[in-house]
């Protein structure tokens, strides 16, 4: 009731009169951004403990070897989703921008522009899912006794990525006008629907993997459904027309979304790319580090969903403000975001290391894999908390309209880095623990170069900030 009654004053506080959407010009800045924020984080966290449940499902129903499948299939799926669902984040930045200006036209080109990208980048994202299943799992080491499962769980997930495009583009459209509700209230439905598939494919009709991830392809399918409905029926500069037309290939508005989304897309598909290699590594120590490592990430996502989230808040705010010059709210908006970030990333990671015999025993039972989840907790997630001023840097640069510098930064402090551990660590006989180190390590590294670019950007995009 507290929360509630919480979430209540934000909303009356931040929401004005503007219904659904959120004045980001003006007023004050930490209820606005809260009210941001909140869906987005409940999002994320909703959506991670759906895939929670399905790795729980697996983990109970199908055996530790499922398990690891699904695990091993989570980094070279994350290279598909990052590539293109990056661009979001140029959707996010360009229609706020607009807004910032009052330039109503640009907003529904842009909007257009929007959807068409979306199907393009779905399509293209099923063809080379489905055709890399294979050679991909391969060459990342998949232990042989769960290959084929996880090849079987990829080519039937990788059905519903078109169908997550289609929501994560819609999304950018509704956040870019301070709507962050709407999406999550999508995204609860569609979880629901994935969770009582799962319950019927896995443990009613003995599925396994391919039960799990055509539970997730069906609700992915729901939530893009509902998120096109809302847009298609929203009133204003953002109302979409399903039926594409010719007209709605604007190719100055295409241009200006890949330009900003595109480097943000090429960073995670890198970054993927790097923990893929990791993952080739991981999986040299077995099965069962496989399936721990599996497990600990969840907590990991859970952990990450919350920094993300104000992340994007900043990327909102900072477009808006930036294209309508109150430069000083800019500054204002980027101290307290990463004030956020660094709060609650904290925060979390402690509780769950504290806790982690609690939190690690609700995916598996199993003694050998819990100590590989432990290890990784221990390691990894104990230590993430550093990431967020790149984090929020990064995203800061992106509302300014500086995507390729933060993509830079984090492809050679963090991916670069990774990589070089990966090839080198065979040669230091190194244990699991060891191998995990990097993340910790290049963490710090990336925070100091972002820390350098980003006093650089902000006096060359307007002094007022640096």
């Amino acid at each position: 009731m507290a929360l509630l009654s919480t979430y209540s004053y934000l909303c009356s506080v931040a929401m004005k009169s503007t219904g659904k959407k959120i004045d980001m010009l003006s007023g004050p800045l930490l209820p606005r951004m809260l009210l941001f924020a909140l869906p987005l984080i409940a999002s994320g966290v909703l959506q991670q403990s759906f895939n929670s449940v399905d790795v729980a499902v697996v983990g109970r129903f199908a055996g530790r070897h499922a398990l690891a499948a699904v695990g091993c299939t989570g980094p070279v799926i994350g290279l598909l989703i990052n590539l293109f669902v990056g661009i979001s984040v140029g959707v996010n930045v360009v229609i706020a921008n607009y807004i910032g200006q009052r330039n109503g036209q640009g907003v529904r080109k842009a909007v257009s522009a929007t959807m068409v990208l979306s199907v393009i980048c779905g399509v293209l994202m099923l063809l080379v899912g489905e055709s890399m299943a294979r050679p991909v799992l391969e060459l990342t080491g998949t232990p042989a006794e769960v290959l084929d499962d996880a090849v079987r769980y990829m080519r039937v997930f990788v059905l519903g990525l078109p169908f997550m495009i289609v929501y994560n583009f819609g999304s950018a459209i509704l956040r870019s006008v301070g709507d962050t509700r709407r999406p999550f209230y999508s995204l609860v439905a569609a979880g629901i629907v994935n969770v009582g598939l799962n319950l019927v494919f896995v443990i009613g009709m003995g599925m396994g993997v391919e039960g799990v991830a055509w539970g997730t392809v069906i609700s992915n399918a729901v939530n893009a459904c509902i998120i096109v409905a809302i847009l298609a029926h929203e009133k204003g500069d953002i109302r979409i027309n399903p039926r594409l037309r010719r007209s709605d290939m604007e190719p100055a508005q295409m241009k200006k979304i890949c330009a900003i989304g595109i480097p943000a897309g090429l960073q995670g598909a890198v970054f993927a790319l790097s923990n893929t290699f990791i993952l080739s590594a991981i999986n040299s120590f077995g099965a069962d580090a496989a399936a721990g490592s599996a497990t600990a990430i969840n907590y990991e996502f859970y952990c990450y969903f919350p920094l993300s989230a104000v992340a994007q808040t900043a990327v909102a705010f900072i477009s808006q403000n930036y294209g309508a010059g109150n430069y000083d709210r800019v500054r204002r908006v980027f101290r307290l975001a990463l004030t956020l970030a660094f709060g609650i990333s904290l925060v979390l990671n402690t509780l769950v290391v504290w806790q982690s015999d609690f939190f690690l025993s609700i995916f598996t039972t199993e003694s050998v894999v819990l100590a590989f989840a432990d290890t990784r907790v221990r390691t990894v997630l104990a230590f993430q908390f550093i990431a967020s001023y790149y984090e929020v840097a990064g995203s800061a640069m992106r509302g300014l309209g500086y995507s390729m510098t933060p993509t830079l930064i984090i492809i050679f402090g963090t991916c670069v880095l990774r990589l070089l551990w990966v090839f080198l660590f065979p040669h230091f006989n190194g244990g699991f623990a060891e191998l995990l180190a990097v993340y910790p390590a290049s963490w710090i590294l990336t925070d100091i170069g972002m820390f350098i670019a980003f006093r650089r950007v902000a006096r060359k995009a307007m002094p007022a900030i640096a």
